[in-house]
């Protein structure tokens, strides 16, 4: 890490964007996945931490667009590309979507990793975003780091260790 490097944090249902030397993280994705965007060639990348697959289950008035698949992409799209990404460039790694907790009788409805993994997929591919990595699925949490410099989403996944992809 250079010591000039800043670290961008992005909370739950949040969203961020950095230029190198910086990075951005989050942590706490368990259910939630990590999705982050970028343009190699200008170092710059986007990460939303998303939460929830569809923001059409939410009745309230006001909500967090941040927090769901189909708004905080193109949300994070858009700002990428105020701060000098270009969109027929951009690029995407995925991380998180984990089924933290197990039901006997569930319904799909209680699949909120496996839903959130899959409406981040259907959204990328609508938008011609190619997803270059992933690293979805499982049972345990993920804090994720990625380096707009290099390309590289750092993955430390509980009791698993550091993976890079």
């Amino acid at each position: 890490m250079n010591n000039s490097q800043g670290i961008v944090k992005v909370g739950i249902a949040d969203l961020n964007f950095a230029k190198a030397p910086n990075i951005i993280r989050t942590s706490g994705l368990g259910s939630c996945v990590g999705v982050v965007i970028y343009d190699l060639s200008k170092q710059i990348a986007g990460l939303a931490h998303i939460m929830l697959p569809d923001s059409n289950q939410n009745k309230q008035k006001k909500r967090n667009e941040y927090k769901y698949a189909d708004t905080a992409i193109d949300i994070l799209i858009s700002l990428l590309c105020i701060n000098g990404a270009r969109k027929y460039t951009l690029q995407a790694k995925l991380a998180g979507g984990a089924q933290m907790f197990y039901f006997s009788k569930g319904s799909d409805f209680m699949r909120i990793g496996p839903r959130n993994v899959e409406a981040v997929k259907v959204k990328l591919k609508t938008l011609q975003i190619p997803i270059v990595s992933m690293d979805v699925g499982g049972s345990s949490g993920r804090t994720i780091e990625f380096d707009p410099s290099t390309g590289k989403l750092k993955i430390r996944t509980v009791n698993k260790g550091e993976v890079f992809i």
